[in-house]
């Protein structure tokens, strides 16, 4: 879903600024949230990918994304480990945390349902991302590429940097999150594919590139 005003300047940050907040706006304005997030959730689970991997990273929505917390307990049941991040807030890093039920999720900061604070350290519950078979990933934007913006602090980025390369990214997110094009970083990593409610835009990988 591209704009041509996203194209008025030459500068990427104040391109990433510009379709950033577009993307919010339209994913808040997105109707029928809930039984497009169910479609997309399907859709990641029929993935060959899915079918092949042993422990799967979910993320668990916050505000206006895709949401995931309707299919999470269907996930559960599929014999596979889950797992899902967690903000560590003095030191702005994602940790991964193995999902056995629901119920060891509490509603934290901005209504965000996260890992019970008791359990988040135990050494059973612990994973490192080099342990994940196929990663979901939330956005804001995406582009045709794979390209993905995120909130703009870098969480993701971090985090997926030390995921294995041959464990799929696939990110989740509604058609009006698509451009054609958004300006990437070095330490941007593109996605292997998006997922929305209307297709599956196959994207670039890692490895690739990062110009444009």
């Amino acid at each position: 879903m591209d704009n041509p005003l996203a194209t008025q300047t030459t500068d990427p940050q104040t391109m990433k600024q510009f379709i950033r907040e577009m993307a919010r706006k339209n994913r808040v304005a997105q109707p029928n949230k809930d039984p497009l997030s169910r479609d997309i959730c399907a859709k990641f689970m029929a993935l060959p990918a899915y079918a092949a991997a042993k422990t799967v990273m979910w993320y668990v929505d916050a505000g206006s994304e895709v949401r995931t917390r309707h299919t999470l307990p269907e996930a559960l049941t599929h014999g596979k480990r889950v797992v899902v991040p967690w903000c560590v807030v003095e030191t702005n890093e994602l940790e991964l945390f193995h999902l056995e039920d629901m119920s060891e999720l509490v509603e934290g900061a901005y209504k965000i349902l996260e890992p019970k604070a008791e359990l988040r350290l135990l050494p059973a519950k612990r994973l490192q991302p080099a342990e994940l078979d196929l990663v979901m990933v939330p956005g804001t934007a995406f582009d045709l590429r794979g390209a993905r913006m995120g909130q703009g602090k870098g969480y993701y980025d971090r985090l997926l940097a030390n995921a294995r390369p041959d464990a799929p990214l696939v990110a989740l997110g509604f058609e009006c999150q698509i451009f054609a094009s958004i300006p990437v970083a070095e330490h941007d990593v593109f996605m292997d594919a998006v997922i929305t409610e209307t297709r599956t835009i196959p994207g670039n990988g890692r490895g690739v590139t990062k110009k444009g």
